[in-house]
């Protein structure tokens, strides 16, 4: 199962605190759809300023990039700039 690490603040706002899961999914669209179904509305605050990391790599638009059962998928906040 892939390995899903999340920042303290949306941890505790999203999965009761929950700062790392496991999940089985073979992409990203997977991966969001069963985190939903554990949590509620998890799916919703990504649109609101979260970037995903997987496997060390960044994605603007990673709705089917692959994950694999040893992938470590990490969720981000977006970092503003000007």
């Amino acid at each position: 199962m892939a390995t899903v690490i999340l920042q303290a603040a949306f941890a505790r706002r999203y999965t009761d605190g929950q700062t790392q899961l496991d999940c089985a999914a073979n992409n990203y669209a997977a991966l969001v759809t069963a985190l939903e179904a554990r949590f509620p509305g998890f799916s919703r605050s990504l649109d609101s300023g979260m970037a995903v990391a997987i496997d060390g790599e960044i994605y603007q638009t990673p709705l089917l990039e692959p994950i694999g059962p040893d992938s470590e998928v990490h969720f981000l906040p977006l970092i503003g700039g000007g």
